[in-house]
């Protein structure tokens, strides 16, 4: 008998949920990040050099300070909100690690820092559904619905035989 709990490929969020994780993420990024720096401009002079020096960045620059800020946001979300973003919410997703449990600060930086690859977003494109920033932070997305009632049920199985009775 497996007295542990394992994240199976039937648990894994669907694709849908995924493009949708992804988009809703981004755009509440882009208005942070923008908002940011519209309030930079107004509020103090040296927004509007932020602002210059912004406009003026090379393409590899620019991937490099998106890519970071992106992390860094991933990387709080998740890990204050316990393997979740506002998507993640909408969605009804959370990420998790192997034994269905919330991923630790290290696995969910890996996670985070491993999007800026290019072309990661679409990486769970693929058969499996893992994203490279999944496997290599061995973390999954999973349906929290399809989550909850699979995990509820090994705890009932498991609890078979174990009468504490006498």
């Amino acid at each position: 008998m497996n007295d542990r709990f394992v994240v199976t490929e039937d648990l894994y969020a669907g694709k849908g949920q995924r493009i949708a994780n992804l988009i809703i993420d981004r755009i509440i990024f882009m208005g942070l990040f923008y908002g940011f720096i519209f309030l930079l401009v107004i509020l103090y002079e040296e927004g509007s050099y932020m602002a210059l020096w912004l406009e003026n960045l090379s393409w590899i620059e620019d991937y490099l300070l998106t890519g970071i800020l992106f992390g860094v946001l991933y990387f709080l979300s998740e890990l204050l909100l316990k393997g979740r973003t506002i998507a993640k919410f909408i969605t009804r997703t959370v990420v998790v690690d192997e034994q269905g449990k919330t991923p630790d600060a290290l696995a969910i930086l890996g996670r985070s820092f491993s999007r800026m690859i290019p072309f990661d977003a679409f990486s769970y494109l693929g058969a499996t559904g893992r994203g490279w920033h999944d496997s290599l932070s061995k973390t999954y997305v999973v349906d929290v619905q399809e989550f909850e009632r699979k995990k509820r049920l090994f705890g009932e199985f498991n609890q078979i035989g174990n009468s504490t009775e006498e």
